[in-house]
């Protein structure tokens, strides 16, 4: 298939590939039900956890995953005078990360820690995978792991409240494929807040699904890209259920950010589709009367980017969740 797409498109195809081979991993089976934030999370069996504390705010988790069928990790920051005896809980910041990064990226490449050091909020960075795409994958209809989506909401996200002390009050935010996460996460309505960087906000626009076909074998050798939601035409209810872009009427009620740079198709691939799929959801919120706050800016595909994006939308996010 891939072939096919860039013997039909020649080099435009192979730009556009790389360009969703970026915004889809860098730098559920069927549709969800309906949207109720007063409905607790849904609790798969907890899961096995070793830990080891890096500093005295860097806490790493190795979590035995049934969902995923692996082994995976998160990283913590814990706030000051944080302590699993306390008798309070702490609002939670979860950072999504793009596919061709880690758990690790946002601490690694980002100023997150200095960011959040005075905030009393709880940080969770989660693995989500090379093209893991935040999904349940479809599986040729017979789903199964890896399920990051039900690893997260339903084993890591419950774990956190009940041996982490993490509260109700959360946001969500990420770059890249996690800009899409954060964005589906949150319409699952756990998420008070939600921001996007440079996210796969609309992955069925005009021409993406061939690129995320071609982008998926190319970026993850060895994945079959139909393993994660099927065929675009086939299994279109699966890639709407994927897709924020048609999702945007379940974020009604959640504070939204969307921010992604304004690239030239040639200057940077993945920032070019990153800004017209961050423009186009912006503009199906406000035809849905959902208040979003945007930024399009000159820039890359790149961390140095995301960082100024996260610290732009932190105090939106913070106020969401009620944290300072």
């Amino acid at each position: 298939m891939a072939a096919r797409v860039l013997a039909a498109g020649g080099v435009l195809a192979l730009v556009v590939a790389v360009a969703v081979v970026l915004l889809l991993n860098n730098g559920g089976r069927q549709e969800r039900g309906p949207l109720n934030r007063d409905v607790p999370v849904e609790r798969d069996a907890e899961p096995a956890v070793t830990e080891r504390r890096l500093d005295a705010r860097r806490m790493e988790l190795t979590i035995e995953s049934a969902a995923l069928g692996a082994t995976t990790r998160v990283r913590l920051l814990l706030p000051k005078g944080w302590s699993r005896e306390a008798d309070r809980t702490w609002p939670v910041l979860w950072l999504l990360h793009g596919g061709f990064d880690s758990y690790t990226s946002w601490t690694s490449r980002t100023d997150v820690d200095d960011l959040t050091e005075d905030t009393g909020v709880i940080v969770v960075m989660p693995d989500g995978g090379r093209c893991g795409s935040y999904s349940d994958w479809w599986n040729g209809g017979s789903g199964g792991p890896p399920r990051w989506a039900t690893y997260h909401l339903k084993e890591l996200l419950p774990l956190l409240e009940t041996r982490y002390r993490a509260g109700g009050r959360r946001a969500v935010a990420g770059y890249s494929m996690g800009g899409q996460g954060a964005m589906l996460y949150a319409a699952e309505g756990h998420f008070q807040a939600a921001a996007s960087f440079s996210g796969a906000v609309h992955i069925l626009a005009p021409g993406v699904p061939q690129a995320v076909m071609a982008g998926t074998t190319f970026g993850c050798p060895g994945t079959d890209w139909k393993r994660v939601w099927g065929d675009p035409d086939e299994q279109r209810a699966v890639w709407r259920a994927h897709n924020p872009y048609d999702q945007a009427e379940r974020l009604r009620g959640v504070r939204l950010v969307v921010a992604s740079g304004t690239a030239e198709l040639w200057e940077d691939p993945a920032e070019h589709l990153a800004g017209k799929a961050g423009r186009a959801f912006a503009a199906r919120l406000g035809e849905l009367g959902i208040e979003v706050e945007t930024h399009f800016y000159r820039g890359r595909h790149d961390h140095a980017h995301w960082q100024k994006e996260l610290r732009r939308a932190y105090p939106t996010l913070m106020r969401a969740i009620g944290a300072r």
